[in-house]
């Protein structure tokens, strides 16, 4: 990988590995970045051969600070701000829905667009050291890709509204206590920690691990009698599946399915 690329992608196996890599910057994302971490996530979308993915940042001081505010400053700043408020907006900030699972391994600082990106994430596992907060507030801006609106309905309301209104951080520890993060491990911890959860995953049925995460995030967004309702039609269009007809001969021969994704 190009030193002059601002995001890594790595495959071993069925996992993916997206990282950060301007540690020089707190990992930091500007525009390149942005353009990047998207094309990596479709990449990932759309390659039958992987199924989980883990997102990081590159040494043990940040995940990621943010959106990078220096480059936005330089020249004027009417020009500027447009990609603070806009590009910021893309991938799976926003317009890009995946319904595979993504583990964000938090090992340092998460601010502003970083904990948007680690909240766009469904698990996440986070050094002991790090804070997390959308700060975006004290520069008299708002955090556009879907921060306020995913840590209000990861978290108990009125913290989250103080997360949001003050612009501090909070702990790893207190994100742990209010339900924001799932692991909360020493540094050199965080990655292992992450991809031991995304080996469990992949012993799962990977199409059924899609099909239930799609439905439970598309539930959400409607009724209860709904979305049992889509869980029905999921159901459905995994059942004639090979993965099913593994996982039926696998149960009745008492011995570990053999998944292909297909």
């Amino acid at each position: 990988m190009s030193e002059a690329r601002r995001i890594s992608y790595e495959k071993r196996d069925h996992i993916v590995i997206i990282t950060i890599n301007r540690p020089d910057k707190l990992n930091a994302m500007d525009p390149p970045a942005n353009q990047q971490m998207t094309e990596a996530w479709i990449t990932f979308r759309n390659d039958p051969d992987a199924w989980v993915a883990i997102l990081t940042g590159t040494g043990e001081k940040a995940f990621s600070a943010g959106a990078d505010l220096a480059s936005a400053s330089e020249g004027s700043v009417s020009g500027n701000v447009g990609w603070v408020m806009g590009t910021r907006m893309d991938g799976i900030c926003k317009n890009l829905r995946i319904f595979k699972p993504m583990i964000a391994a938090i090992n340092g600082l998460a601010y502003g667009q970083g904990l948007e990106l680690a909240l766009a994430c469904d698990l996440r596992v986070v050094a002991e050291n790090a804070k997390l907060g959308l700060p975006e507030v004290k520069w008299n801006l708002i955090a556009a890709g879907g921060g306020p609106a995913r840590l209000a309905r990861a978290m108990p309301v009125a913290k989250a509204m103080e997360m949001i209104l003050t612009g501090e951080p909070i702990t790893a520890q207190e994100a742990l206590s209010y339900g924001l993060v799932n692991r909360v491990v020493p540094q050199a911890e965080v990655m292992p920690a992450a991809i031991k959860m995304a080996e469990r995953i992949c012993e799962n049925g990977p199409l059924g691990v899609w099909a239930t995460k799609e439905a439970t995030l598309r539930g959400l967004d409607t009724t209860l009698e709904d979305a049992m309702f889509l869980d029905e039609y999921m159901l459905n269009r995994l059942s004639s599946t090979e993965d099913t007809k593994e996982g039926f001969r696998a149960f009745l021969e008492k011995r570990k399915p053999q998944f292909k994704a297909r």
